[in-house]
């Protein structure tokens, strides 16, 4: 008969395998909570220095009367519909055989009006002109041209009649003077 060994609970050594490069398996890592963590610390960082960013930026409004200014822009669209709505159009035109620029009013305006004639131009303040709005019977005012520079120029019409004022803009382009 043979001999029983006693029975052990005792664990028989684990072998390692080896890797085909010839390094012994080593028990890997499990990336998730690394990654987990640090998602979380980049993601409260960012939140952190956007709030700090928000509550050191001083918010200011683009005017310090800017109430004022939005009653006063409402006033200007006002004039805008105003001028609009009139049964006649404004115009304004440039004659470049004469030099003129003509503006037309209404002839229910012509001879009740009071206001001015803003030539605005855009590229340099400097040579803005202002007239007074003076039109004939027929509404039309001339102004003459033949010294403004060539180029872009704004014409701006704000004028008055029985307490309502009125605006109108229109751009004209005044040609370069060609050499003969």
């Amino acid at each position: 008969m043979k001999a029983q060994l006693p029975m052990t609970q005792s664990r028989p050594p684990q072998a390692r395998t080896a890797n085909p490069d010839g390094s012994a398996n080593r028990r890997r890592v499990n990336p998730w909570p690394i990654v987990i963590t640090a998602y979380f610390v980049v993601f409260f960082s960012g939140l952190v220095a956007f709030i700090v960013f928000a509550t050191t930026r001083q918010v200011d409004l683009v005017r310090p009367d800017y109430y004022e200014e939005e009653v006063r822009y409402q006033q200007q669209l006002d004039r805008v519909q105003r001028t609009q709505a009139l049964p006649e159009r404004v115009s304004v035109t440039y004659d470049p055989a004469r030099h003129w620029i003509t503006v037309t009013l209404p002839k229910a305006h012509a001879q009740s009006s009071s206001g001015q004639i803003h030539l605005y131009r855009p590229s340099d303040a400097k040579l803005d002109q202002r007239f007074p709005l003076a039109p004939d019977v027929a509404g039309a005012q001339r102004i003459d041209a033949s010294k403004l520079r060539s180029g872009l120029w704004n014409v701006r019409v704000e004028w008055v009649v029985q307490e309502q004022q009125y605006y109108f803009n229109q751009s004209v382009i005044i040609p370069s003077p060609h050499p003969s």
